[in-house]
């Protein structure tokens, strides 16, 4: 009895001596120290890990095995009001504590500058290889327009965040900030010769496609055959949305494939009438497993090619697969990207093109949730989509845009940074606030300055307010005067 004693004494003092011995070596943890003269910072972090400037402009990294350490500039010009809207707005997927357990959260001054200070953790993920689960940030206040964010992110308690951050100073910025340049290349495709022949037609060849989402088809085409005999011209692509309420359409895209029609099938990973704070987390946890493997196999027993869309406008508040909802972490999203992506490959798919797909404007407009942070990578990824609306005027806030003032900066941005085909994915305009047939008009003499560009798709559907009243009208055949106007363009391209 008493050898045990002595046994259990001897182990509690060696895990005392243990704890002493691993909190001296945070407190001696070797350091490096990172200068950043054009955003005007320098912070110190451990030496062990890598400096990532891959993509400037965006965020620096600092990583290694473990941890990554993610530093963002914000520079607001309008987008919020003020940094105190920055750091709440931001941080409201702390709300949902049923995913987020929090063991942070304070404000204070560091450096005469106020610092929010932000930790919590989550369950580690099923299908997310060396998942890191534990999470710090915080926001550094240099103005009201001006915020430092340092985001943490490590496989294992993080315990260091503080002596980052106190580290953290702000000097004075020298030379030009940083563009970005390409960021991917266009990888072979991985498809069946069917697939490949129809990704030849609409992304290789000369000339502009056009698509139309009208809700009805292609589940029933009479519809969409009275507009088309109106307009003297029959669309190429249509658009069909599901979500993980619905099962694989395999009637709708056969009447599509029969009536010659290639179909963009966007698939948002969510519950349609449901609130779905959990499900990122869910994916990734393996709750749908059974779901997406027979998603895979019904998309391989169709057999002929399609666009599959995954998930677009990532980087906007109004989807629950956007990093507002999920640790402000876009990597879950690049996380399930590659699983359902590994999963097609593992029942053999290769009838579909994968569009990736991002709104034109981001909400929240941080750099944390720059559309780029959600890229999965050049393996995953056949075509780039760009959406952009002229909402009109409706509710407050909003304006009355050109096609040339929504697209000619998302152009400019896109071509440059992206190898794949790019097509606008959904387009439309509102006819709230100014004369849509001229809208209509612009449109069509100044897409051609875009050559890049091989489809367009226009959403031909109503937006409704919250008491069910038409708030953006987009609808194609809304006016007679608009059907007349698409008329008589689109026999260009006959």
């Amino acid at each position: 009895m008493k050898l045990k004693k002595t046994h259990v004494i001897s182990g509690v003092v060696f895990a005392a001596l243990l704890g002493v011995f691993i909190a001296q070596s945070m407190v001696s943890e070797p350091m490096a120290t990172y200068t950043d003269l054009p955003y005007g910072y320098e912070l110190s972090y451990p030496k062990q890990m890598k400096v990532d400037r891959s993509w400037p402009g965006v965020r620096t990294r600092l990583c290694d095995e473990t941890t990554q350490i993610d530093v963002y500039y914000d520079n607001f010009n309008g987008t919020v009001s003020d940094a105190a809207t920055y750091i709440g707005y931001g941080n409201r997927f702390i709300e949902n504590t049923k995913d987020h357990r929090v063991t942070m959260n304070e404000t204070k001054t560091v450096g005469g500058l106020s610092v929010h200070l932000l930790k919590w953790e989550r369950d580690k993920l099923k299908h997310v290889e060396n998942d890191k689960p534990y999470y710090a940030s915080a926001e550094i206040v240099k103005n009201d327009k001006e915020v430092y964010t340092i985001a943490i992110k490590s496989a294992r308690p993080i315990t260091n965040d503080e002596k980052i951050v106190n580290s953290f100073r702000v000097i004075p910025p020298q030379g030009d900030k940083p563009e970005l340049g390409t960021v991917t290349k266009k990888a072979p495709l991985k498809t069946n010769l069917e697939t490949a022949e129809e990704y030849r037609k609409l992304f290789m060849t000369d000339g502009l496609k056009w698509g139309i989402y009208e809700r009805s088809a292609p589940g029933k085409m009479n519809l969409l055959h009275a507009l088309e005999q109106k307009l003297d011209y029959k669309f190429d692509l249509l658009i069909l949305y599901k979500s993980l309420s619905t099962g694989f359409p395999a009637d709708d895209l056969k009447n599509a494939y029969d009536d010659n029609r290639l179909v963009q099938l966007t698939l948002q990973t969510m519950r349609f009438g449901e609130q779905n704070p959990s499900v990122m987390y869910d994916i990734l946890n393996g709750k749908y497993d059974e779901f997406f493997t027979k998603y895979a196999q019904d998309i391989k027993a169709f057999g002929h090619p399609l666009l599959f869309r995954l998930n677009n406008e990532m980087n906007g508040d109004w989807v629950p697969y956007s990093a507002y909802h999920n640790s402000k972490d876009p990597e879950l999203y690049t996380e399930v990207w590659k699983y359902i992506y590994r999963t097609f490959q593992s029942q053999g798919v290769d009838n579909v093109l994968w569009v990736w797909n991002p709104n034109h404007s981001s909400k929240p407009e941080f750099q944390w949730n720059h559309p780029l942070l959600y890229y999965p990578g050049d393996d995953y990824v056949d075509v780039v989509g760009l959406t952009a609306y002229n909402t009109g005027t409706y509710y407050p806030g909003e304006q009355w845009s050109t096609f040339d003032e929504l697209y000619a900066p998302l152009y400019a941005q896109y071509s440059k940074w992206f190898e794949q085909p790019l097509m606008i994915t959904e387009f439309a305009s509102s006819s709230v606030g100014g004369d849509k047939v001229q809208w209509v008009d612009h449109m069509f003499r100044d897409i051609k300055k875009y050559p890049k560009l091989k489809a367009a798709i226009w959403w031909s559907h109503t937006d409704f307010d919250p008491d069910d009243r038409p708030a953006r009208k987009y609808k194609l055949d809304e006016t007679p005067e608009v059907v007349e106007r698409f008329r008589q363009h689109l026999q260009e391209y006959k």
